[in-house]
Parts: C-alpha cells; sequence; structure tokens
C-alpha cells in the first residue's frame, strides 16, 4: 500500500470536518506520492525541486506512473508545480484504480443494489491497513488529511514528522489548496457580480 491509497480509503470511510472537494483531495494525492518516492529514493528533494534517483519501477502502478513522470533533466521541478501538474484528476484515476483493483465496490441496500449511492472501500487487508494507519494517528497521513479537511490540524502541528523534506512537501499542499480555495472564491465573487449586472433594472 503507498500513502495515496491510504489517504483516498480514509477519505472514503470518514467524516470530514469541512467539505473536501476532488482538486483538494487530487492535490493531496500527488504529495503522498512525492511522500513515497522520497522514501524510496526515487527522488530527493533540492530546496523546493523534485531531483529524480536512478529510475525504478515501484509496485504500485500508480507511484511507478507518477515516478515515470518526473522531470528528469535540469532544472527540474518544483513540488509546488508537480502538485499542479501530476494533481491534475488525479482523485478520479485512484478511485478508478482501486475499483479495478476489487479495493472499491457499491454498496448493496438488500436485494436493491441498484439504489446504489456510488462506490465506498470494501472490507479489504488494504482498507484495514488504511484504518489501522489513520487510528495510530500517523503523522504523515494525518498532516495530509488535516491539509484538505478530513481532520483539524492540531495546535502544535504535527512535530513527529519524518524529516524536514516531508515538511517542504506537506507545505506545498497546504499553500497549494490555499491557492485552490482562493481561485474558487474569486470566481464565485466574479460569478455574483457578473449576475448582478444583468439583474440590474
Amino acid at each position: 500500500m503507498t500513502t495515496a491509497r491510504d489517504l483516498l480509503l480514509v477519505a472514503m470511510d470518514v467524516a470530514p470536518v469541512r467539505p473536501v472537494g476532488q482538486g483538494e483531495l487530487s492535490l493531496a494525492l500527488a504529495g503522498a506520492e512525492v511522500i513515497d518516492l522520497l522514501e524510496t529514493g526515487d527522488v530527493v528533494l533540492d530546496g523546493d525541486l523534485l531531483v529524480p534517483g536512478p529510475a525504478s519501477a515501484p509496485d504500485d502502478r500508480l507511484l511507478a506512473e507518477a515516478a515515470a513522470s518526473l522531470v528528469r533533466a535540469a532544472p527540474y521541478e518544483s513540488v509546488e508545480d508537480w502538485l499542479w501538474r501530476r494533481g491534475s484528476g488525479l482523485a478520479a484515476a485512484y478511485s478508478g484504480r482501486l475499483e479495478a483493483d476489487g479495493l472499491l465496490g457499491r454498496p448493496r441496500h438488500g436485494r436493491l443494489p441498484f439504489r446504489s449511492a456510488g462506490t465506498e472501500p470494501l472490507d479489504s487487508p488494504a482498507r484495514r491497513h488504511a484504518t489501522a494507519r489513520w487510528g495510530a494517528d500517523e503523522p504523515v497521513l494525518a498532516a495530509l488529511a488535516a491539509a484538505v479537511g478530513l481532520r483539524e490540524e492540531p495546535a502544535d502541528g504535527f512535530p513527529d514528522l519524518p524529516g524536514d523534506t516531508v515538511v517542504t512537501v506537506l507545505a506545498s499542499v497546504g499553500d497549494a489548496v490555499a491557492e485552490l480555495e482562493a481561485v474558487r472564491q474569486r470566481r464565485s465573487i466574479e460569478d455574483a457580480a457578473f449576475d448582478n449586472i444583468w439583474r440590474a433594472p
């Protein structure tokens, strides 16, 4: 299992503290991929630039896809640029992959399976692993979850995060999520102003 898979399973399983959109979740999933690639040595951080390590083939198909898509020529890519590029549609890609792997399914309500509200995590070792990691308050998963609104961030933050590189990635995720929200608010204000123009007598 990967951090991104764990994050998606948790996101589908828990009640968020605020609404979680596909955009925020996609950005966080892209950040989770970077953290896993840092751990495997597929990438290192030079400041905020993602410098690829030796090419490898992670067991997880989507993580292998992420590793293969790293920019392998200087000046390389910043974490922020990666989040926006790789994060585009990533929540849907992970949902599709997990469903294909038999980790998500359509809930059945009695004998009326057509009364489905979409997919949900099925009982599996993967779901139990994600649930255990969530229950243990594992700091990387908890910090990613807080960034997108699945939980509140503690007053003292997450002091047990494993190193400055992970902190850098998480900060970039937080900044990207805040930027996405600012863009949404700006569009909402512009749309409201446009509507008011047409409604004016």
